[in-house]
């Protein structure tokens, strides 16, 4: 298992915390997820390719930076 971090913007409440946690969670391969506001970040635990948590992530309509 390895460990991704995406740096999001557009994230700016509880809400859009949850529905980027649930999205990413959703997803086959993955085993956690932790979405920290503060930091706009969110860091992935699974098998899945980056590619996949970006195109999750971007799908609800917030930025994938960096």
């Amino acid at each position: 298992m390895s460990q991704t971090v995406l740096k999001i913007e557009g994230m700016s409440c509880g809400m859009c915390k949850g529905k980027v946690e649930k999205a990413l969670k959703d997803l086959s391969g993955v085993t956690g997820v932790t979405v920290d506001l503060g930091n706009k970040e969110a860091v992935i635990t699974g098998s899945a390719d980056r590619a996949e948590y970006v195109k999750t992530v971007e799908g609800l309509g917030f930025k994938v930076v960096g």
